[in-house]
């Protein structure tokens, strides 16, 4: 560019220029600018200057070049926040502009003719970098960088720096441009920025609240790691969607209609508010949440900001509280039945010897008779003592098992154990029209077992057996032993009754659980507590043929060693 330029104020008669081979030549009208790069733009605006002069002499020309540089250079010193100073090939400091002086602290006479170096931290310059930086604009011819810079006074400053060689219209290198920008508080600010992100992304990552952010549209633009957690979507797949994906259909129907509404009439349905609405996660399941949503206006645009609770463990927290709270009330009912069973087993237990006692002696004075019928009331006789006898047992049993005493656990014949039982449970069955089979092991097989208690869980089941089968055509009862496992025998007694419901055969076993109208729901409650005393278990099935098999197991006696089970 062929114009002067009075960068600095330095008078135009004074000023020294650099030639390419880096002389210094004395020009008294001033630096010229065909010692600067924007020659061909120069010419073409000064014959512009001359074809547009009255005379169009060389003296118009060359006034209209000193115009263009004088308002080029009031241009340039303008640009205070800018550091903008050229250098010649070699790298030495040529045009300084006030902002130069500003930014670096040089004023124009102290930095003309002075190496670019000087402006590079030293572990910079013992790194060859200002020559490299040259060498780069030269081969690239034109580089841009963010680095470190020195002040006059020492202290450094990081600058966004530009490069740009500058050619002459024969393309031989005249100098290189610079341009120097100041960063150090912008960077600073928007390291503290970043910093502030961070930190708040942080809080809002391990809020356990899910957050989402969206337009005034609905449109989600920030889906939190909680929301991810809660609802099973990742952030990718629901930024740039409608919310309304996110909620039951029937309240997403209305969603887009609620939005609208508010942006026209400023009636808020949840905006607001903190709400109990219901979600729907990635799978499709709703749940039931805690909804509050804040409104906010950034640069002219509506945002809205919604907190998200999931309450499915907090309703199912309470949900288990009630059922304690229930089950509590079924502990405290148990308690006061087990208390008021071992007072009721004390007073039984003596009007029971005392029949025993009148039905033993109304047996003796009998005595013996060959009279027929007097030797079957006898037999009779003694049959009503012994039962009275082992009732008075079953009792005794009872309130000690209720006290927790010594419950007498022995080793037991399986075969005999389940004939007692049935002997005593099968009392009107035949009259009641029913069929017993029996399909028990054989008499070698020991159990160790609480007789009196066993027995007591044989005769629930079997007397609950024939209860069931009352209004039933078919009545077929079966008491049967089997091995369930090793060392255990499972005992069943399975019925051809009107059955159980799949839904009350699961809480059979319950306290107060019961099918009967007049029942208490104790006996079956009573009877698994009495099982899993000995180790085992106690289940219900149905029947394919109609009817319900109760099964429960009892442990095998230990065997001499060296012997197993067959």
């Amino acid at each position: 560019m062929d114009f002067s330029l009075n960068m600095g104020h330095v008078p135009m008669s004074e000023v020294e220029t650099s030639t390419p081979d880096g002389s210094e030549s004395s020009a008294g009208q001033g630096p010229r600018l065909n010692d600067l790069p924007l020659r061909a733009t120069s010419n073409r605006t000064a014959r512009m200057i001359a074809s547009q002069s009255p005379d169009g002499t060389a003296a118009s020309v060359a006034r209209g070049d000193a115009t263009l540089a004088e308002e080029l250079g009031l241009l340039i010193d303008g640009a205070t926040t800018y550091a903008i100073y050229m250098l010649d090939p070699q790298g030495r400091v040529t045009i300084w502009n006030r902002g130069a002086e500003r930014i670096k602290g040089w004023a124009e006479a102290e930095i003309i003719g002075r190496d670019v170096a000087v402006f590079y931290p030293a572990d910079d310059i013992a790194a060859g970098k200002p020559e490299a930086d040259l060498a780069r604009a030269h081969a690239c011819g034109r580089i841009e960088e963010e680095s470190w810079r020195v002040r006059k006074d020492g202290s450094e400053f990081l600058a966004a720096v530009t490069i740009t060689a500058l050619h002459d219209e024969a393309g031989a290198l005249r100098g290189f441009g610079k341009v120097i920008r100041d960063i150090t508080h912008e960077k600073a600010a928007e390291a503290a920025i970043v910093r502030r992100e961070h930190h708040l992304r942080s809080i809002l990552n391990t809020v356990p609240d899910a957050m989402i952010v969206m337009n005034e549209n609905g449109i989600v633009a920030s889906f939190s790691a909680a929301a991810e957690l809660v609802f099973g979507y990742a952030a990718s797949e629901v930024v740039g969607q409608n919310v309304a994906m996110l909620m039951p259909q029937v309240d997403a129907r209305d969603h887009d209609a609620h939005l609208r509404k508010y942006r026209h009439t400023g009636e808020r349905h949840v905006i607001g508010n903190v709400r109990l609405e219901r979600a729907m996660r990635k799978g499709g399941e709703t749940f039931p949440i805690e909804l509050a949503v804040g409104e906010a206006s950034i640069g002219g645009e509506r945002i809205f900001t919604g907190f998200i609770r999931d309450l499915t463990n907090r309703h199912a927290t309470e949900r288990r509280l009630k059922e304690l709270q229930s089950e509590l009330v079924h502990v405290s009912r148990v308690s006061a039945m087990g208390t008021m069973a071992s007072t009721l087993a004390h007073e039984i237990n003596q009007p029971l010897t005392a029949i025993a006692n009148y039905l033993e002696a109304t047996r003796a004075m009998l005595g013996d008779s060959d009279d027929p019928v007097l030797a079957d009331v006898a037999e009779a006789l003694e049959l009503a003592a012994a039962q009275s006898l082992r009732a008075g047992t079953i009792v005794r049993r009872l309130r000690a098992f209720v006290d927790g005493g010594d419950t007498g656990f022995r080793d037991e014949r399986l075969d005999l154990l389940v004939e007692e039982a049935t002997s005593l449970g099968l009392l009107g069955a035949h009259e009641a029209g029913i069929t017993v089979t029996r399909q028990v092991a054989p008499g070698d097989v020991m159990v160790l077992v609480d007789r009196i208690q066993i027995q007591q869980v044989l005769v629930n089941l079997i007397r609950n057996a024939i209860q069931s089968m009352a209004c039933s055509p078919c009545k077929v009862l079966t008491i049967a032993t089997a091995p369930e496992r090793e060392g255990c025998m499972q005992i069943t007694v399975a019925d051809t009754g009107t059955g159980i419901d799949t839904a009350v055969r699961a809480r059979l076993f319950e306290a107060f659980a019961t099918t009967k109208e007049d029942g208490m729901g104790l006996g079956l409650s009573i009877c698994r507590t009495i099982v899993e005393a000995h180790g085992g278990r106690i289940w219900a099935e149905g029947v394919a043929s109609g009817g319900t098999a109760f099964h429960f197991t009892v442990p095998l006696a230990p065997l001499p060693e060296g012997e197993t089970h067959d």
